[in-house]
């Protein structure tokens, strides 16, 4: 089996992160299929795992949170129960974002219930250092979950947007509705109400669909497989935090957020993934494999 050089690594990785699909990444660099795959996946289970251990014990005064919608391999309605059990359906992204540095802070990926709220804000408290003031939209689950994660010590209030009512059908199924106001409420704390936005996470939410081709919609290009698109999602946010300079800030946001003292390399990603010869390739998916018929 062949090895991809590192600089052919970089070059695959850097596709990936700047919207091209896995096929269109095929054929841009002559690679395989299932090459750029497993690619994905060693490159998305190092960067989960970096961040989960050194994005951490963050100074943040303003915390901005929202969820993104997408589908693995069918849309909700449309996935048979046997399909649903594999991951397809409905996928949401949870994250948070400093509003100064721009740092993502969290990500999760899951449903969209109180049990994925729960978890999310607790992840988000446990890398956080000090009092933080808190913006959501309206989502419910967001009431108790922050409550149970931050408890007094959190500034929280809500956000939500104001639609007017669509005039016409097509133009409805192609543009979102035209926002009339906003209706802010204060939960807890002494949020500052100049500072109460959702503005920021919401334009990370479009650059998650501009740099990932799973994430765009009336395409063939969206996930289909829960994993892969976990994968996709944490190689997405270390490129966003380590490697990409932000416009405004003429910095990376974990060099904003004082993590690293540089701009990352895709060429230094590809040095987190550990060297694997082909045979300890074979044997894990063969433990996998196993597992899954065990379980």
């Amino acid at each position: 089996m062949n090895r991809l050089s590192t600089a052919k690594r970089a070059q695959v990785i850097g596709a990936l992160v700047e919207g091209n699909s896995i096929n269109a990444t095929c054929r841009m660099f002559g690679v395989g299929k299932h090459t750029v795959l497993r690619l994905l996946e060693d490159a998305g289970e190092v960067c989960a795992d970096f961040h989960d251990k050194y994005v951490r014990n963050l100074r943040v005064r303003r915390l901005q949170c929202d969820e993104i919608w997408s589908f693995v391999g069918a849309k909700q309605k449309n996935a048979s129960p046997e399909k649903k059990g594999e991951g397809w359906g409905d996928v949401w992204t949870w994250t948070a974002i400093d509003a100064e540095s721009k740092m993502c802070v969290s990500y999760l990926v899951g449903g969209r219930d109180g049990g994925w709220a729960y978890d999310f804000m607790q992840d988000c408290a446990s890398r956080i250092h000090g009092r933080v003031q808190l913006t959501t939209d309206g989502h419910k689950p967001y009431l108790e979950a922050v409550e149970g994660a931050f408890g007094m010590d959190v500034d929280f209030a809500t956000l939500q947007k104001i639609y007017g009512a669509p005039t016409d059908a097509d133009q409805r199924r192609y543009s979102p509705a035209k926002c009339i106001g906003t209706d802010l409420k204060v939960v807890s704390g002494n949020p500052d109400p100049k500072h109460v936005s959702t503005s920021y996470v919401e334009r990370q939410n479009l650059s998650m669909r501009m740099g990932m081709r799973r994430f765009t919609r009336l395409t063939n290009g969206f996930s289909k497989k829960l994993a892969n698109h976990a994968h996709q999602i944490a190689v997405y946010f270390f490129h966003y935090n380590f490697c990409r300079v932000h416009k405004t800030l003429r910095v990376t946001p974990a060099m904003e957020a004082g993590l690293t003292d540089h701009v990352w390399t895709l060429e230094e990603l590809c040095g987190l993934i550990p060297q694997e010869n082909p045979i300890q390739r074979i044997d894990r998916e063969l433990i996998r494999t196993a597992l899954k018929r065990t379980a």
